[in-house]
């Protein structure tokens, strides 16, 4: 893309921002997604090289971030749209991630191999007419047969498994694995829902400035600097902001448990 293009494109970006906050609505909010889509494919080839999702998967994530800082973007801060909008891109993808995180960690350089073995099978199977064994899928890939055999039972058992999954099968009915399960942290689910129920509508009886911060801070994962910069506040002011809310948050949920 030439400079002129891309002074072309953003220019028509900001006009079309302009009108969106003047008469917002899902086709001028595709528009703009269109145009800075951009923003979002950067993002995701810098996170695809730093885990197993697929570019499509992270995509439609980032562009849910892209579309959160449409509808949230004020020009009369002055800020530049792709300064404000990548934040809530990378953090959209960071929730992401960090919610796929699987609880067993598998060696980056595993995950390299089982990729390549794909493309390996699909090779041999064309190849050979049939499919590989074990030991001519570690020879093409030039490693030894047990660590192949380690790589794809560490891919498995990353993978978490369904509580609807059966376990035995009796004559009239199947045994889930959830039903042999004792839930002795329902109560804590149950509570951790209602806290979060009441967190929320805490959060609506905050003034914008403080619910905005608050939501930069611990939701966007955004430094005080970094919030203060996209607010265009002090950074002090963000940190009294930061001290008041949550004062005020504990105050509204002990006067919800009374």
């Amino acid at each position: 893309m030439t400079i002129q293009e891309s002074r072309e494109l953003k220019h028509e970006s900001l006009e079309l921002l302009q009108q969106f906050q003047k008469t917002p609505s899902t086709e001028l909010r595709n528009q703009l997604v269109q145009l800075n889509i951009g923003l979002v494919r950067k993002e995701v080839h810098h996170w695809l090289k730093q885990c197993n999702e697929t570019y499509d998967d992270l995509l439609q994530v980032g562009c849910l971030g892209l579309i959160r800082a449409i509808e949230r973007f004020e020009m009369s801060k002055g800020h530049a749209f792709s300064s404000f909008a990548i934040p809530y891109i990378r953090g959209e993808i960071q929730h992401y991630l960090r919610d796929r995180s699987p609880s067993m960690r598998v060696p980056r350089q595993w995950l390299t191999l089982h990729r390549q073995a794909k493309k390996v099978i699909r090779q041999l199977n064309s190849e050979l007419k049939r499919t590989p064994t074990d030991e001519e899928i570690a020879e093409a890939l030039d490693i030894p047969v047990g660590e192949w055999l380690d790589i794809q039972l560490a891919l498995q058992n990353r993978s978490p498994l369904s509580l609807d999954a059966p376990v035995a099968e009796a004559e009239d009915q199947g045994t889930s694995l959830g039903s042999t399960v004792t839930d002795r942290q329902y109560r804590s689910f149950q509570l951790a829902e209602e806290d979060r129920i009441l967190l929320q509508q805490g959060l609506a009886k905050l003034e914008s400035g403080t619910c905005k911060v608050l939501e930069f801070v611990f939701l966007q994962d955004l430094t005080q600097k970094e919030t203060a910069d996209r607010l265009g506040i002090s950074a002090v002011t963000v940190s009294r902001r930061v001290k008041k809310g949550l004062s005020t948050l504990q105050r509204l949920m002990q006067e919800n448990d009374r």
